[in-house]
């Protein structure tokens, strides 16, 4: 029977006026049990318990017909009656608590009036403001606030039912607890609580009042489990909840194996919020800088907006570093990070041959603004900016192949604003590519623009009526301004600003419209007009004394522009062919055969002709000539082509669908593409004097499988090859076709990727699902490498490993508790071909062809998970150039529980290797680590 909660108010005031007067109600047998001269189990001491007939007429109950144990009820609940009122009175002097105590049991309640103790049985619970404790036993001393709990053995010795303490956001489990409500002091045994990542355990522990725990033979791990996988043994500690624990001195235990790993202090932090702190450098060895202490320093936690990480390196050699990292946010507005790193390398001794000294930095700047913040204003950064060294220079580059081999950086800052009334919008930008090959850097600081959306000048604001042909004409305007400056990484904060950048503003207005002709045909005109404005052009002439070229550059405001337009015409013709199902029977329903013929007329005057100048040219040998040049040939926008264009484009599409009864839906139809594209593209020049074909383009694209197209490109060549009278090859005027031949074959390209994973063999050859293996083919998508390095750095995200993993490295078992047979596994194949005449070759006078050259490029990766916490990945390729294997990596992952051990390889096109041994939870991920690399000079090789 459960005690229904009771709350006394003020309950251990009225004790000390009660003392002589107490009624010796209970008395315990040897198990501490009450006996049956008290209350029953689940009773209470309640005025309810005297009859409600009992009373006079003055209300005061009569005595004289009630038993002995209502009797001592009436003179006990009158003695606390008395005494809560002589409480309120003298509140302050006697001490009382500051709030009621709740408490509860379920089994029994037991209260000894004599030595003014309460004793909760079975599943009890006492509370008190913000206090709340749960035991199977606990024991309240009335007179001195002091609640003391424990567990119950079992006939096994098995102790269920401990002590459970929470005070605010602090828990603490133990197995005999001590606490005085007043103080708010208490003694623990063997208490046990979890601090953010770690959990802390020891033999006796003390809590003052203000909260903070002072172990003795103390424990502390972050593994989750009863019986840890390691801790710390702390001899002494101080515990500040939510804070950090400082100890004194402790060593390591792996296994329950002491190792002799000792420190004489330490302490952890635990703040929930940001706060600033040392960060631990590591430490290593490098043959050529010597011994290193790295990625140490300081963190500021200036704010919840923002934070600033100070780190430094440095070598016995000489070789020193300083980095700063921040990260940014404000909510629903922006964030982004900073990083800045500078480096001072020496290799080699001081005086010797092979001693060198080198500086180079790295800038990383990455920002982005929420749309919401302002939807018609935007910001974003993806700064990634090195010295062409820094690389080579850094340790953590050299053990990652993508930093480590990386030949083009990219750089961009853009802005932009919109007026959405005008339909105007202007942004700009600052671009920045660097080649860490050659050093060579092209900087556009700024790249203006100006746009103008699509307008209709002629139409009407009140419609009435159809609309006119002359409103279906359309107009907008783009502008761009730009300057930029193509030079050596060493030369760009050295430029001259006019003389060595470059800079133009170009304006482009393009007007379009569209009809209809015959209801069957569409008609689209165009006109473009294009205006470049230039600051400077350069004249040259032939200095007859150096026999060099000269240029001499003219400022000023110089316009060049051209124009062109266009017409085309295009429609589509559907045919449909049902086959005879005597023949085919009646699976086929219909073939639809779709034709989309284009023709385009495009026409461009000889606006370029203006633009261009000579000069004579007479070299050693007296021979004189002309040399034709344009005066803005050097401009950021060119400058318009020679001579006027008039050609003519054919365009034929074709599409193949067939229509098939569906083999899950008798009444139902499904579409099958047969031929999804079969184009063919072919020009006339109708202003060109000699060739004035171009070749034939032939494309094609295929749908026969899930998740995957099929795109083949090919070119075709119209001229054929002739033989001059020294018996070499030449494009002549004449046509392949002229020779009854068709277009002579110029080359091919493509690409084909194909990841195998066991939900494919599963499906090909024990019947899979369709949707799982598709959604299997979404999850293995792989990007393609652009060769561009990502803005996300090592050092920026350095020590950020992840916390434990709940059941990690726990094999799943079956219902007979075997270990589940599971190895998922993914390979990935990337094939490319590209095919394509090779005019260095031999030339072949019988077929009149050039050989031809392929070009392959074989790359294949996969992971393998061999079980649950084992994992493997590699990535390798085949150079078929240099007939030798292409960048080859491995790696291989341990997840140990509460540890995780990685190693990568990398085997070529040079070999280094990396090993880390260290604890998954971020509260200890730096201090309990082990890293070996390989060194700078084993990653080189020596011919």
């Amino acid at each position: 029977m459960r005690t229904k909660t009771v709350i006394f108010v003020l309950l251990f005031a009225f004790i000390f006026v009660m003392a002589d007067t107490s009624l010796p109600l209970f008395k315990e047998n040897d198990n501490g049990r009450a006996q049956n001269d008290s209350l029953s189990v689940g009773d209470t001491v309640s005025s309810d318990s005297v009859p409600a007939d009992s009373t006079d007429k003055s209300g005061e109950p009569d005595t004289t017909n009630m038993d002995s144990l209502q009797l001592a009820i009436y003179h006990h609940n009158k003695q606390v009656d008395d005494s809560i009122r002589l409480d309120s009175i003298n509140r302050k002097k006697s001490g009382a608590l500051d709030a009621p105590v709740t408490f509860s049991s379920e089994d029994s309640m037991v209260y000894d009036a004599k030595s003014k103790v309460a004793r909760l049985y079975g599943n009890s619970n006492v509370k008190y403001q913000n206090m709340d404790l749960s035991s199977d036993r606990i024991q309240m001393s009335l007179d001195s606030s002091l609640v003391r709990a424990t567990g119950t053995a079992d006939s096994t010795g098995a102790i269920s039912g401990t002590p459970v303490f929470t005070m605010g956001q602090d828990k603490y489990e133990s197995d005999t607890m001590a606490f005085n409500f007043k103080t708010k002091k208490g003694f623990i045994y063997n208490v046990y609580t979890e601090q953010e990542d770690g959990y802390l355990s020891s033999q006796h522990s003390k809590r003052d009042s203000s909260g903070v725990l002072y172990l003795e033979h103390g424990r502390y791990t972050t593994c989750d489990q009863p019986h840890p996988d390691f801790y710390i043994a702390l001899s002494r500690a101080k515990v500040r909840p939510g804070k950090d624990v400082v100890f004194g001195p402790a060593y390591l235990v792996v296994a329950d194996v002491p190792l002799p790993l000792a420190i004489p202090y330490g302490f952890f932090p635990f703040t929930k919020s940001y706060s600033s702190g040392f960060i631990m450098p590591s430490y290593g060895d490098e043959s050529s800088r010597g011994f290193y202490l790295r990625d140490g320093g300081y963190y500021f936690a200036m704010s919840d907006k923002w934070d600033l990480k100070l780190l430094g390196e440095i070598y016995t050699k000489g070789s020193w570093g300083l980095s700063v990292a921040s990260n940014y946010r404000k909510r629903y507005r922006y964030n982004g990070s900073f990083f800045f790193s500078y480096q001072n390398t020496k290799n080699g001794d001081k005086g010797m041959p092979d001693y060198t000294e080198q500086t180079s930095f790295k800038l990383q700047w990455s920002h982005r603004q929420d749309p919401k913040s302002n939807p018609f204003s935007s910001l974003s950064a993806s700064v990634n900016f090195a010295s062409t060294s820094y690389e080579r220079n850094n340790l953590n580059s050299m053990y990652n192949p993508q930093s480590y081999t990386q030949s083009l950086r990219t750089s961009s800052v853009n802005w932009s604003t919109s007026f959405s009334s005008l339909g105007m919008t202007i942004s700009g930008s600052a671009n920045l590519s660097q080649n860490m090959i050659d050093s060579t850097v092209s900087l556009t600081l700024p790249d203006l623009n100006i746009s103008v959306s699509r307008f209709y000048p002629f139409k009407r604001k009140h419609m009435a009526g159809k609309e006119r042909w002359y409103e279906k004409i359309s107009m907008s305007y783009t502008g761009q301004f730009s300057n930029s400056i193509d030079t050596k990484e060493d030369k760009l904060f050295k430029s001259n600003l006019i003389k060595d950048w470059r800079n133009a503003f170009q304006h482009n207005i393009p007007i379009n419209a569209n009809f209809t002709l015959f209801n069957y045909i569409n008609i689209n005109p165009s006109f473009n007009f294009t205006d470049r404005m230039y600051s400077n052009k350069v004249m040259k002439s032939w200095d007859e004394q150096a026999q060099t070229e000269r240029a001499d550059t003219t400022y000023g405001f110089y316009n060049v522009y051209n124009w062109s337009m266009s017409i085309g015409a295009s429609t589509k013709m559907y045919g449909f062919w049902v086959p005879s199902k005597k023949i085919f029977g009646d699976k086929i329903q219909a073939i639809r055969h779709v034709l989309t013929p284009q023709v385009t007329f495009s026409y461009a005057p000889d606006c370029g002709s203006r633009y261009y100048e000579t000069y004579q040219k007479t070299d050693a040998d007296g021979n004189v000539s002309l040399v034709e040049y344009s005066p803005f040939e050097n401009g950021l926008f060119n400058v318009p082509s020679r001579g006027k264009t008039g050609s003519v484009t054919f365009d034929l599409s074709n599409n193949i669908e067939m229509k098939v009864k569906s083999d899950k839906d008798s009444t139902g139809y499904k579409k099958l593409s047969i031929i999804d594209e079969l184009g063919f593209n072919m020009g006339y020049n109708m202003a060109a004097k000699e060739k004035p074909w171009s070749d034939l383009t032939v494309r094609l694209r295929l749908k026969w499988w899930k998740n995957y197209t099929f795109n083949l490109n090919a070119v075709f060549a119209t001229y054929a090859y002739e033989l001059d009278d020294n018996g070499r090859p030449y494009v002549s005027n004449h046509t392949e076709y002229s020779k009854g031949r068709f277009g002579r074959f110029q080359g091919l390209s493509q690409n084909i990727s194909f990841t195998l994973n066991p939900e494919k063999l599963k499906k090909w050859f024990g019947g899979g699902d369709d949707e799982e293996d598709a959604t299997e083919d979404d999850n293995n998508t792989e990007d393609d490498d652009t060769g561009i390095e990502s803005n996300v750095d090592d050092d920026m995200v350095n020590g950020q490993n992840g916390a434990r993993k709940k059941n990690a490295g726990k094999a799943e078992t079956d219902a007979d508790g075997y270990m589940k047979f599971s190895m998922p596994w993914s390979l990935t194949f990337g094939y490319g071909i590209t095919m394509r005449e090779n005019t260095s070759g031999k030339f072949n006078t019988k077929t009149m062809r050039y050989p031809y050259a392929f070009t392959q490029t074989l790359n294949f990766s996969g992971n393998i998970r061999i079980s649950d916490g084992w994992n493997i990945s590699f990535s390798s390729g085949y150079d078929f150039e240099n007939h030798d294997l292409s960048m080859t990596t491995a790696s291989l992952s341990r997840d140990l529980h509460c540890f995780n051990m990685s190693c990568s390889v990398v085997l070529a096109p040079y070999t280094s290797y990396n090993f880390s041994f260290r604890c998954n939870a971020a509260t200890l991920t730096d201090a309990l680590k082990y890293d070996k690399r390989s060194g700078y000079s084993n990653a080189v090789q020596w011919y």
